[in-house]
């Protein structure tokens, strides 16, 4: 019997300022996300972050909330439940959080105690960043270390290029271009600071964050989540047949003043507007469900900006979340074949 632990960042507990603010204490203070000295650390978080955030978060959380509730943990739990469907009851499937609820600790001492041959970790993040990938597999390391009797722990790798994934979400993007019919194809990514990408790269010389830097994924940037990202979205819209023009990359989410991973997402959506697209659809691939960075900063706040500036539509392409073809994919990632199911 096999274990399949599936992984993503965290969300609150509620969308309460308290709640807000316990999930941004934990995530800001791992230093794979805020990588500078905990002195320094402390005093962004504690004299500028924790004061004033919250209650900004909070309020955009508040209208992505469910009434099932945060739509990261319901699309969460729906792909586990999913995944377990499909590998039957050879596997263990469990879901975890790394900041808040439900725990990784928790969830791994269920399949410690489950008597398992071998343990697949899935990090549901399909490029690799330290500050998500590198951080998950780290606190798993610990845990795992910590027990006496563990199961070999096996990772699966960043999913960037994987068919499965590329399928799925391309499926999503291709019906919403059918019954949107854009004049442009926005893919936004998470963004990252420009230091985190280069602590990544044997060659510091080839981060450039030009736009030929990142055209291939290969020995000097095996690791360059910049580069994984471009790759992805040229393989969506290569599925959904756009030719260059007809297509761009950005990244979202930036904090702080420190030079971040460009083109800003933000800034694309204004200049598209400028420019005459009037109908924009956006897919966010770094993202396996929809969540506060998919609902709110693109499917409201990026919209609102849009139109303001002189486009009439903007169209949110859900995440891959629990469709059959990305259950199919994880199953296959996870490396095992498909249980048949009834009809």
């Amino acid at each position: 019997m096999k274990g399949l632990l599936l992984v993503n960042v965290g969300t609150p507990d509620d969308p309460s300022v308290s709640a807000v603010r316990r999930f941004l204490r934990e995530f800001l203070w791992d230093p794979y996300v805020l990588d500078m000295n905990p002195v320094s650390r402390f005093m962004l978080l504690y004299g500028l972050i924790l004061p004033f955030r919250p209650k900004k978060s909070a309020a955009a959380y508040r209208q992505i909330w469910t009434e099932e509730g945060s739509p990261l943990l319901v699309h969460g739990e729906a792909l586990r439940q999913g995944v377990a469907d499909a590998l039957g009851p050879d596997w263990v499937v469990v879901f975890g959080m790394r900041y808040q609820k439900p725990p990784l600790s928790k969830a791994l001492q269920r399949l410690f105690e489950a008597d398992l041959d071998e343990i697949v970790v899935l990090p549901l993040y399909p490029q690799y960043a330290l500050s998500s990938t590198e951080t998950t597999v780290k606190a798993i390391e610990r845990l795992a270390a910590a027990q006496t009797d563990a199961p070999p722990i096996r990772f699966v790798p960043p999913f960037f290029a994987d068919q499965g994934y590329i399928q799925a979400a391309a499926q999503l993007c291709q019906t919403a271009q059918t019954g949107f019919a854009p004049d442009h194809v926005l893919f936004s990514f998470h963004g990252l600071p420009e230091r985190q990408i280069r602590a990544t790269s044997p060659n510091t010389e080839r981060c450039r964050f030009d736009e030929t830097c990142c055209d291939s994924v290969d020995a000097e940037n095996t690791h360059c989540y910049r580069a994984q990202s471009y790759h992805t979205a040229r393989a969506i819209a290569e599925h959904m047949g756009l030719d260059n023009t007809q297509w761009s990359v950005g990244f979202q989410s930036r904090l702080g003043n420190t030079p971040w991973i460009r083109p800003y997402t933000d800034h694309l959506i204004t200049e598209l507007a400028e420019r005459g697209v009037k109908r924009l659809l956006v897919s966010c691939p770094s993202f396996v469900a929809d969540c506060l960075e998919t609902l709110e900063e693109i499917g409201i706040r990026a919209r609102a900006d849009f139109i303001e500036a002189g486009g009439h539509a903007l169209d949110l392409v859900p995440c891959v979340n629990s469709e059959p073809a990305w259950v199919k994919a994880v199953v296959d990632l996870a490396g095992a074949p498909a249980v048949a199911q009834d009809t």
